[in-house]
């Protein structure tokens, strides 16, 4: 038996995008992020192949498990010539630096995930 963490890539494949990049800064105990796939490389974004969704995840130093910030669905793949475009921001408060996650769904490539470290 595999688990869904041995299905999750980081590399980025092809001439596609699929990993999430995120920015982040935190000021005064406010993170604010932003997380997009396809901003250099654009993903296809149709009907055929798209991102789902992503899912934004805070680790705070010290912390014993991820905290789940926010879940975006992408819903509308080309129904009446609207794309959606896979690009979120959030704002959290939180007193600690640690590490933003983020997963975002290819309807076709599967899983993909990035980190980064937030002081």
């Amino acid at each position: 038996m595999s688990l869904l963490t041995q299905t999750v890539k980081s590399g980025d494949w092809k001439n596609e995008k699929h990993v999430p990049e995120i920015e982040a800064k935190l000021e005064g105990g406010v993170a604010k992020v932003k997380v997009s796939v396809g901003s250099e490389i654009e993903h296809p974004n149709t009907l055929e192949h798209h991102i789902s969704w992503i899912k934004v995840f805070f680790l705070p130093e010290g912390g014993a498990a991820p905290v789940e910030v926010g879940s975006y669905e992408f819903n509308n793949h080309g129904e009446s010539d609207v794309f959606t475009v896979p690009h979120v921001h959030t704002t959290f408060k939180t007193e600690k630096p640690g590490t933003v996650f983020a997963l975002s769904m290819c309807n076709i490539h599967g899983l993909w995930e990035n980190a980064l470290e937030l002081k």
